[in-house]
């Protein structure tokens, strides 16, 4: 139920929910003109306001589940540009360290920055690089550096700390800050209840199906679509921009060993 939609692809959740739409919408017609051939007509403006406050249900609930996401967006290019500064700030810190610990220090951020870039495009971790790993060589080198002097680089070990806290909030906003799959399972039910009684009441109405159904539903599961992009962070079309750590990256790359 966590990650609900997470194995099918993009135009297939566009492509299945926009089915989905149109089949409750005829659903909801073809009963309707059933019901009018064998029980007296429904009037249509009851029907119209019961529709009314289901599709503003509807569009509520759209409304919150992509505030969720778009959240979750935000929250990751926060972190993306923070842990990209406290990278800075620590390479720049290692200047004042002995020169025995500083090409350690500099190697492993280096390597650090390129882990987190591919990570950053939805590839898993290689196991001789992987950022834990990464991150345990940061810690134990800058706490032989603490030992040689103590007090002498509390502001160089408080940097090491903020990047293992980011790599934490990284791992949050992007892994295990998604639309929860009890969010998706709601939105989809009311969607079909709501759009089967605006089909029921055009039947009610009795008019013919108009094309402006399929609009409704094409614009339905756009939005739909963005949703599910935005829960998808390195696979889709919409993906936090990676350029504050491509820099850095190419800033280390110039720098002394």
């Amino acid at each position: 139920m966590e990650h609900l939609l997470a194995d099918l692809p993009l135009w297939g959740i566009f492509v299945g929910t926009l089915l989905l739409v149109l089949a409750s919408v005829e659903v909801g017609y073809r009963l309707a003109r059933q019901r009018q051939k064998v029980h007296e007509l429904e009037k249509e403006a009851p029907v119209g306001a019961m529709v009314g406050a289901t599709l503003g249900l509807l569009a509520f609930l759209l409304a919150f589940t992509f505030g969720i996401a778009a959240d979750a967006f935000h929250a990751r290019k926060e972190a993306l540009v923070k842990e990209a500064s406290a990278i800075r700030i620590t390479y720049l810190l290692s200047d004042v360290i002995p020169q025995a610990y500083r090409a350690e220090i500099r190697t492993v951020l280096r390597e650090y920055v390129d882990e987190r870039l591919r990570w950053a495009d939805g590839q898993p971790d290689q196991r001789s690089n992987a950022a834990r790993d990464l991150l345990d060589r940061l810690w134990n080198a800058a706490a032989a550096v603490g030992l040689q002097g103590p007090g002498q680089a509390d502001v160089f070990l408080g940097y090491v700390g903020q990047i293992m806290e980011l790599h934490d909030e990284r791992v949050m906003v992007r892994e295990r800050s998604r639309v929860p799959g009890t969010y998706w399972v709601v939105l989809y039910l009311l969607a079909v209840l709501a759009l089967a009684a605006m089909g029921y009441h055009v039947g009610i109405a009795g008019t013919n199906r108009s094309p402006a159904l399929l609009a409704v539903a094409i614009a339905f599961s756009a939005v739909i679509l963005v949703i599910a992009d935005l829960d998808r962070p390195g696979q889709g079309l919409i993906n936090v921009s990676q350029e504050p750590m491509v820099e850095l990256r190419a800033t280390l790359a110039k720098s002394k060993p």
